[in-house]
């Protein structure tokens, strides 16, 4: 017999606590709540649908652990290929940056020069 509101509940997923011939099947009930299973019968066939379920979702899960850590390792990857082309690319504009002639405008700033290099009519 199946059962969806017992009275006593795991704090993971509201369920009763262990013995007591009450099993954790699988799979939600109807509406997503836990669904149990009371039974002294081991080899019934609902007790050996939830085994094959159980199994099932075992190795997903097994899966995607292993599928997660590829993907990380492929994301480290990523991110270290990425900071080094960043960190290039920086030195490129730096690079280029210091190449550039200075404006006229930076001589005045950094005291190279009495003031701007502009004429009288562009103060207005």
């Amino acid at each position: 017999m199946t059962h969806d509101a017992p009275a006593r509940h795991h704090a993971f997923l509201g369920g009763p606590l262990r013995g007591e011939g009450v099993r954790l099947l699988p799979w939600p009930g109807p509406s997503g709540q836990p669904c149990y299973l009371q039974s002294d019968n081991d080899s019934g066939y609902l007790s050996r649908l939830a085994d094959r379920t159980e199994e099932s979702q075992l190795d997903a899960g097994a899966e995607l652990v292993d599928l997660a850590t590829e993907m990380l390792d492929d994301l480290r990857t990523l991110a270290d290929r990425l900071s080094h082309a960043l960190r290039d690319t920086l030195r490129v504009a730096v690079s280029r940056g210091d190449r550039l002639p200075r404006p006229a405008y930076q001589d005045a700033v950094h005291g190279d020069d009495d003031g701007p290099h502009l004429p009288a009519e562009a103060f207005g």
